[in-house]
């Protein structure tokens, strides 16, 4: 019985040997599980801050053939289709490789690994997608420029940035190109913060005090006889050279009343700065400055006193269609401000309290990264809300029913410095030494850049005019900036307008609107210029105290 028992095992053991050797083997899937950068998992396969030796490890759901993965799993520079050598290493049974580039990579800049869809398994089998990594290179942390004083430092970022207005300011008119890129077209609120930079240049000794005030004749010469303006107020951008409007959007082809507020606050500081009564020069642009001044309609633009707000814009052929009012919180206090200081034109605390400040609506209150927020949107909008108003009116000590300014600014401030450390959406190249969210170019665009609309752009003008709020982030951030990315940052006219770490680009563009701020908020910071030149004008004074401020000087 058990002989036979065992015959019939043999033959069934038989029976199935063979059956298995004509049964084929079952298909393999062949893709790859992961990618990991130095022991890092990115899932959308982009890593950035990479070192310049990495180690690259790829995985995959089965072995590989060795001579097919050293072939087709290469290393290259994004811009060149070249493959770098790499050593390779392999593991886990040879289902992972790991890639390492045999000479370091450049710093900050964007490599790419690739992996083709002829990439074989041990089995032959043929990979089932391709596959590309994106990898960034870390900042190279070398100093590019040697190692000068802060107070040098300070020096060199005015007088650099100042080269903006002085050097490619209009040949006819004098006043400041929109852009580097913009030929004739020239801005009214960039031209007031330029006039802003000529006082600290003659302060500064960057130019004599002969040489900015011939560039100011020139200015409010061309204001006075040439540029078009509608009830006094000049559109946001003119021709440089024939004083034309140049439509700025859709229906916005005449007055724009915050930029004439810019306008207006860099010529005032200018009158109160050339204050000689020796000389005819002085006097002469001080009577242009005041007929330039008084002969806006501010209060006209409540559409002829029909309503408590202030509107931004009115056009020749539309009207009040575009019918944006002036509400806080924003950049345009300084409009509420001069309109309520206008020697002909003025309008009533109402205006302000209903228009500006909304009764009360535009107050904030609470806290973001343990700073409270007196005024505006949730995490404070972009920083130029802080910077623009207040290249001229002094924060220091001010307040109204609906806030202290000072409070107000220096919150602002240290909440985006406070965001862009926390770096929620960890993008590459936040930190304490880098930072600083504001309007400014972007990679494919322009955009107001803030907390609620961050994208991995940062304009070294939002860190930087931000000084006399942020003092110690501000010096932080401008010493980065040049020391550490001054080969990529710092061109002709002193820092350009923005960068993304994360995608590796840098603008090439320079603004007046962002130059501006630089020199005038560094200046601020340093001596108080801007501030005492500005508040020292009795309308401006008599003007804030209409509206419920106090202050000092007030």
């Amino acid at each position: 019985m058990r002989v036979a028992i065992s015959i019939v095992a043999v033959l069934l053991l038989k029976i199935w040997a063979c059956k298995t050797q004509q049964e084929p083997a079952l298909p393999e899937t062949f893709s790859y599980r992961s990618v990991v950068v130095n022991g890092q998992p990115s899932v959308r396969l982009r890593f950035g801050n990479v070192t310049t030796t990495p180690a690259i490890r790829l995985t995959f759901t089965a072995p590989l053939d060795r001579p097919s993965a050293m072939t087709v799993i290469r290393l290259r520079p994004t811009a060149s289709s070249q493959p770098l050598a790499v050593s390779y290493a392999f593991g886990g049974n040879d289902t992972t490789v790991t890639i390492t580039p045999q000479s370091p990579l450049l710093a900050l800049t964007s490599y790419t690994v690739e992996v083709q869809p002829t990439l074989l398994s041990a089995r032959g089998t043929a990979l089932n997608t391709t596959l590309t990594a994106s990898l960034i290179t870390a900042i190279d942390s070398t100093d590019k420029f040697p190692r000068i004083t802060d107070d040098a430092l300070l020096d060199l970022v005015q007088r650099q940035t100042f080269r903006y207005f002085w050097e490619f300011g209009h040949p006819v008119s004098g006043m400041a190109r929109e852009r580097n890129s913009s030929g004739d077209v020239v801005t009214t609120g960039g031209t007031g913060f330029g006039v802003m930079a000529i006082l600290v240049a003659v302060e500064r000794k960057f130019i004599t005090r002969q040489e900015g005030l011939t560039r100011l004749q020139t200015i409010v010469g061309f204001l006075q006889t040439k540029a078009k303006s509608y009830r006094g107020a000049y559109p946001h951008w003119l021709n440089g050279a024939t004083g034309e409007t140049i439509p700025f959007s859709d229906k916005d082809n005449g007055a724009d009343l915050v930029e004439t507020a810019y306008l207006m606050q860099g010529l005032l500081a200018a009158r109160q700065y050339f204050s000689s009564t020796s000389g005819s020069d002085e006097t002469a642009l001080r009577q242009t400055v005041n007929g330039l001044w008084d002969k806006v309609e501010w209060s006209w633009f409540t559409k002829s006193g029909t309503e408590n707000v202030l509107y931004w814009h009115w056009s020749p052929t539309d009207a009040w269609a575009i019918n944006l009012p002036i509400r806080g919180w924003n950049e345009a206090l300084i409009t509420y401000a001069l309109t309520a200081s206008s020697n002909t034109f003025p309008i009533t605390k109402a205006v302000y309290d209903n228009g500006w400040a909304k009764n009360g609506r535009s107050v904030n209150g609470n806290t973001y990264y343990s700073v409270k927020l007196p005024l505006g949107p949730a995490l404070g909008g972009p920083l130029f809300f802080a910077h623009y108003s207040f290249l001229g009116i002094d924060p220091r000590g001010l307040k109204d029913a609906y806030a202290a300014y000072d409070e107000q600014t220096t919150a602002h401030a240290q909440i985006n410095y406070r965001y862009c450390v926390a770096n929620p959406k960890q993008f590459m190249g936040y930190s304490a030494d880098s930072w600083g969210l504001t309007a400014s170019d972007e990679q494919n665009g322009y955009s107001a850049h803030e907390p609620n609309n961050d994208n991995g752009t940062l304009s070294p003008t939002a860190a930087i005019a931000s000084m006399p709020y942020t003092p110690t982030e501000s010096m932080r951030a401008m010493r980065f900036f040049y020391y550490k990315l001054g080969d990529r940052v710092w061109k002709q006219y002193g820092f350009v307008d923005a960068f993304n770490l994360t995608n590796l680009w840098f603008a090439d563009s320079f603004l007046a609107i962002d130059q501006g701020p630089i020199i005038v908020m560094i200046e601020n910071h340093r001596s108080g210029l801007l501030w005492k030149l500005t508040m020292s004008c009795p309308e401006l004074k008599r003007g804030l105290r209409s509206l419920g401020f106090q202050g000092p000087g007030l």
